[in-house]
């Protein structure tokens, strides 16, 4: 039986997802929320499969750009002495010699150089004026979770993400002494660029295929999970959306009430359960009040199952996955940041709109 996928929405910077319009014309499958969608010891759920835009293969054409924080050496040729390590302010400024601040935010190297020597010929007849990128401060990349050397790493160039998992140290093993055991999930992992998940299969890039080996970009966020984690993730209408520690026998009804209980304005009737492999995940949905009335059995769950509980109901069977797979990778990705900075974890709602 296949592992359980995993949901949560991002601390801090998103506690709320609203206004996600699903519309109704679409030839994406529809889900179906018969009983037979359930899933018990020889019935699956529906399997989404998620795929990568050939686009993120390709290099970004982006030159690296200025930004607060990243220090330049500049040196105005001839005169040794005005040779300064400079850095980038808060206001995206750089103050050199005799000139006022000048505004490099969002500048390449070059265009630095041609505005200071273009500011420099108020001063000097003909400046030559050198200028080059010391350190980086402004872009990177986070680099999180079961990484050798998890962090956030400077990116002046473009890096593929194999690039970057080498330079992270690959996946966090375990030494025994007769294997070594790998303590990353590769299934789960995954990549979160400006709100939006991307679909990569790490299992497959880790075993040579380049067609997931996609050009990361400034902020972009990379997530490792353990092998080991074996919670239950319960998200949407409920009183305390987060993740829990598996029980003994875990149900539908109980992982619920374990979080105090759907709210008022939840949407029952179409309770989702989500596991499986982030880039091919199964879906299964149930009529939550059927099982506290005692019309439907109540639903085992397993470890890393998805729990969402709506407030409003769905149409479009991908839209649906998409917003509880984004929903749970921005949390696990708050989550972690929040814990490296030494802050505790927090759950999500999310509101499908219809």
């Amino acid at each position: 039986m296949k592992k359980i996928i995993v949901l949560c929405g991002i601390a801090g910077l998103v506690s709320l997802i609203t206004g996600c319009q699903i519309p109704n014309r679409s030839n994406a499958p529809r889900f179906d929320p018969r009983p037979t969608t359930v899933w018990s010891n020889d019935l699956n759920g529906v399997t989404v499969k998620r795929t990568l835009d050939p686009t993120l293969l390709q290099p970004p054409g982006d030159m690296f750009t200025l930004g607060p924080g990243d220090q330049v050496e500049v040196e105005l040729l001839g005169k040794p002495t005005s040779r300064n390590i400079l850095t980038v302010g808060p206001d995206g400024k750089l103050y050199f010699d005799l000139l006022p601040g000048l505004d490099v935010w969002g500048l390449t190297i070059a265009q630095t150089k041609a505005l200071f020597q273009k500011e420099m010929e108020r001063y000097v007849s003909t400046p030559e004026v050198s200028v080059s990128l010391k350190a980086v401060n402004s872009k990177y990349v986070w680099m999180l979770g079961k990484v050798t050397r998890p962090g956030l790493y400077p990116t002046t160039a473009p890096m593929t993400l194999l690039e970057a998992m080498s330079i992270a140290g690959g996946t966090t093993k375990a030494n025994s002494q007769t294997t070594t055991i790998d303590l990353a999930d590769l299934r789960y992992a995954f990549v979160i660029r400006s709100g939006q998940s991307l679909p990569v299969d790490f299992q497959r890039l880790l075993e040579g295929d380049t067609s997931q080996n996609i050009y990361l970009k400034p902020d972009d966020f990379v997530y490792v999970p353990s092998s080991a984690a074996r919670e239950i993730y319960l998200f949407g209408a409920v009183r305390t959306p987060r993740p829990m520690p598996l029980s003994e026998q875990p149900t539908l009804v109980s992982a619920i009430a374990a979080g105090g209980g759907p709210l008022r304005d939840a949407f029952l009737s179409q309770v989702a359960i989500v596991r499986g492999s982030l880039t091919a995940p199964e879906i299964a949905v149930v009529n939550y009040n059927d099982i506290i009335k005692g019309h439907a059995p109540d639903v085992p769950l397993q470890p890393r199952d998805i729990v969402f509980v709506p407030y409003s109901p769905y149409r479009v069977l991908t839209r649906y996955v998409d917003t509880i797979l984004n929903t749970f990778m921005f949390s696990v990705a708050a989550n972690a940041g929040s814990e490296t900075a030494g802050g505790e974890r927090v759950g999500t709602s999310v509101s499908v709109g219809n």
